[in-house]
């Protein structure tokens, strides 16, 4: 679908088809456990979906902050990796399940700006729902089904969410860029969801497969995508398992989990005041850098 150039876009392929749904995830602050970004990857590789445009980060960020990192190519020279944001597209037969994958991290920088450019990048390509997805750290047990919350602009997408377990987020307080765009969504007169995984907060520097299997199942009952999960489900169950064992041996942190095990069940009972020392949480992310990493992005 042709359409004059958006400043800051580099467009590697002209896309002639229409777009119904729009797919949006940041890394950085809104991906806790990188359970969103984990969850759009897997579903990037696996439907597959493939690359056409991507934004220039030059404009966005303060790269003191969101450092590049280096990497030696092949020829054994130094290559800098940029912070990402990458358009990609997805083109069954049937045009109501055509989608744009976008997968970016969270700009530093004129976030009312970047949430232009993405909507631009939506209508040029007659998208008419856009679906964000994220994820937060919470007291939530990791013996238990991942809690999944969202909000939605209309009631027929508040009750399709509501019915797939989705259940309506009354969070308040400081805020990330799916903010900012589901509010320059509304604006535009774009429909818009916004789903969100809730990963335990006491392992937040390992990847979180659990919360991705979660994410997706929802995404997949709610666009009607045709994706296998049952490779990222196995990651999570891997991870689950290798989480128990980690905290086995230590009886402060057992009766901290089995307590938010007993919350979780009842659902509006108060918090309790068991606290997480930081040396606890440091010797089960200790333990699970030791085991390794589930490798469950790739095809």
């Amino acid at each position: 679908m042709k359409s004059d150039p958006i400043e800051g876009l580099v467009v590697h392929e002209e896309l002639d088809a229409a777009f119904p749904t729009m797919l949006v995830t940041f890394a950085g602050w809104p991906d806790a456990a990188e359970a969103a970004t984990g969850a759009i990857r897997y579903l990037v590789e696996n439907l597959p979906a493939a690359k056409f445009a991507e934004i220039d980060p030059e404009e966005f960020y303060d790269f003191t902050e969101v450092r590049p990192y280096t990497r030696l190519g092949s020829d054994g020279e130094r290559v800098v990796i940029w912070p990402s944001n990458d358009f990609y597209y997805y083109a069954p037969e049937d045009e109501a399940r055509r989608l744009i994958i976008y997968s970016g991290t969270e700009p530093s920088l004129r976030w009312k700006t970047f949430s232009r450019t993405l909507i631009t990048v939506a209508r040029a390509h007659g998208v008419r729902t856009v679906i964000s997805l994220g994820a937060l750290l919470d007291e939530v047990p990791h013996t238990r089904e991942p809690r999944i919350t969202g909000r939605a602009s209309t009631r027929e997408l508040r009750d399709r969410a509501e019915w797939l377990g989705v259940r309506e987020s009354r969070y308040e307080g400081p805020t990330g860029i799916h903010t900012a765009f589901m509010a320059a969504c509304k604006s535009q007169g774009l429909d818009h969801v916004s789903i969100w995984g809730h990963s335990p907060h006491y392992v937040s520097n390992s990847p979180n497969p659990a919360v991705s299997h979660s994410l997706l199942t929802r995404l997949r009952s709610l666009i009607d995508v045709d994706v296998d999960l049952e490779r990222l489900r196995a990651a999570g169950e891997e991870a689950t398992s290798k989480l128990t064992q980690a905290i086995a041996e230590e009886p402060e942190i057992m009766a901290y989990v089995w307590q938010l095990e007993q919350r979780y069940d009842a659902e509006d009972a108060p918090a309790g005041d068991i606290p997480m020392p930081e040396d606890m949480v440091q010797e089960i992310e200790k333990y699970l850098k030791g085991q390794g990493g589930s490798s469950y992005g790739g095809a």
